[in-house]
């Protein structure tokens, strides 16, 4: 990955945290303003790179850059019997193209990878368990035979649910001997699927999980502050967001040389190798801006790698329920996978909405995209002003995308804020308040931001909090370690000098 040189100083890790939470009116800390000539690209999962180098369609159906013959993005996944037992969960799901004169879908390619994750709750105990299935290619064999959680039993009474998440375009669930109404499957609504998500029984998975909650057996836990002194994010955060929220898993496969894949446990990394297959998912998103601004995420224990602890879909959906504050960043009438042919359809945003423990929008007006827009401008620009300190140092979620988190979250924005995505910028009549630059392989290097409502960075006021303290200006001396400091703020530039004596 190329490096970027840093305008914005890094004082140092503690530093960093008693300076961050800064005030630009409404506590926002500027960042970098270098830019480079380039173009704009696509979002977040939605710009992926197949294995041949090629540019496709994004999540959205939009026609990307092509240096090969087209990969075949829309694949099917056939589902074993019985998927919700413990026999069925062990048994892996089989990759296929939906049509084969497309050409082939293979699970090693990550342009088509689809998979597939599983939680199971005890409602006595309120206890989350989780298991991945694998997904093979159709007509081959895992490397590892998964094996059956719990002894090849679910204990009577607790509820097993599955979701879906797909790198390709489309996802479509096919039957295996009355699998999909055994497993209370939903692909989309009225013969339009979601697109690349599904699940299988998460709105009974969801009544057992909030009834637990509200019985005081289950308690997800709080989410904690950041090093930006901000709420740690929740997948329904409009920081985290982009057009279409709470898609797609934390899932993760090995694949071996040959192309088989396995259970990605500590037992089988051992003896096939750490080549790991990854989900473009905003659920995966939450856990790499968690590790970069000092959050954690909710974790419960893999059955399929015991011993070890790990994120999950059904987890992170939980916790936003009970723990993200106002405003609350709900699936919109215009996320492309809830539209049919390009139209919103109710049926079809309650329909996904279900399976991620969201309400039900009742109408229109109450799930307006303009009105998530508005929230979105609001939101997003500044926290990714305040977190670039942190999210420039972390890596992208997908090199092909960006050379960093922080680019990474602003190209995603552009693409949700512009016409690509959800057109903010008609339906706000608001431009961008975010530039991206890309290198010459159009990978986003670098990013300008303007939070909305604050001057320009000459005219900004900024505030610093030096130990709890207010510092007015970001200039004067405050006591660090016993010891006077001095600040002096350069507003040109954005650059704070600090000045200890020796051993402060």
């Amino acid at each position: 990955m190329k490096r970027k040189r840093y305008l914005f100083p890094f004082l140092s890790l503690a530093a960093i945290t008693l300076l961050l939470p800064m005030a630009l009116g409404a506590g926002i800390v500027l960042g970098q303003q270098s830019r480079t000539a380039g173009i704009v690209l696509a979002e977040l999962g939605a710009l992926r790179l197949n294995q041949a180098g090629q540019h496709h369609l994004d999540k959205q159906g939009q026609q990307t850059k092509q240096q090969q013959p087209a990969v075949n993005m829309d694949c099917t996944l056939i589902v074993p019997t019985n998927p919700l037992s413990a026999q069925g969960l062990a048994t892996p799901y089989q990759l296929t193209a939906t049509n084969p004169a497309n050409g082939p879908c293979n699970e090693s390619n990550k342009a088509q990878a689809a998979f597939v994750q599983g939680a199971i709750i005890d409602p006595t105990t309120g206890a989350i368990s989780i298991y991945n299935p694998l997904v093979v290619d159709q007509g081959t064999q895992p490397a590892v035979e998964p094996q059956p959680p719990f002894g090849g039993q679910i204990p009577p009474g607790d509820s097993v649910a599955l979701w879906f998440g797909s790198n390709g375009n489309t996802l479509t669930l096919q039957d295996s001997n009355g699998s999909l109404a055994q497993g209370q499957c939903v692909n989309g609504s009225n013969g339009s699927i979601f697109g690349q998500v599904s699940y299988c029984n998460a709105p009974a998975f969801f009544q057992a999980a909030n009834q637990a909650i509200q019985a005081g057996k289950l308690v997800p836990p709080p989410l904690g502050t950041a090093l930006d002194g901000q709420p740690c994010p929740t997948t329904r955060d409009f920081s985290i967001v982009d057009q279409d929220p709470s898609d797609n898993v934390t899932t993760t496969y090995l694949v071996t040389a040959s192309g088989q894949t396995a259970q990605d446990t500590q037992a089988n990394a051992a003896a096939l190798g750490t080549q790991v297959q990854k989900n473009g998912s905003d659920e995966r998103l939450l856990t790499l801006v968690d590790a970069a601004i000092g959050c954690t995420p909710w974790m419960s224990s893999d059955l399929a790698n015991p011993g070890h602890m790990i994120p999950a879909l059904p987890l992170n959906e939980l916790q936003a329920a009970t723990a993200q504050g106002m405003p609350v960043a709900l699936v919109p009438n215009a996320d492309p996978m809830v539209l049919v042919n390009t139209q919103p359809d109710l049926a079809k945003l309650n329909a996904y909405r279900a399976g991620v423990d969201q309400p039900p929008s009742p109408d229109a007006q109450t799930s307006s995209t303009r009105a998530f827009c508005q929230n979105l401008l609001h939101v997003a620009p500044g926290r990714l002003l305040l977190d670039e300190p942190l999210t420039r140092q972390a890596p992208p979620a997908d090199p092909a995308v960006a050379n960093s988190l922080f680019t990474f979250l602003a190209q995603r924005f552009v693409t949700t804020y512009e016409a690509n995505g959800l057109n903010c910028m008609k339906r706000l009549n608001q431009p961008d308040p975010v530039t991206v630059t890309t290198d010459a392989n159009g990978v986003t290097v670098d990013a300008m931001i303007s939070a909305p409502g604050t001057p320009s960075p000459t005219g900004m006021s900024f505030d610093c909090v030096v130990n709890g303290n207010p510092l007015a200006g970001c200039t004067g001396t405050a006591t660090i370690n016993g010891q006077a400091c001095s600040f002096a703020l350069d507003a040109n530039t954005r650059k704070i000098t600090i000045t200890c004596p020796a051993g402060a």
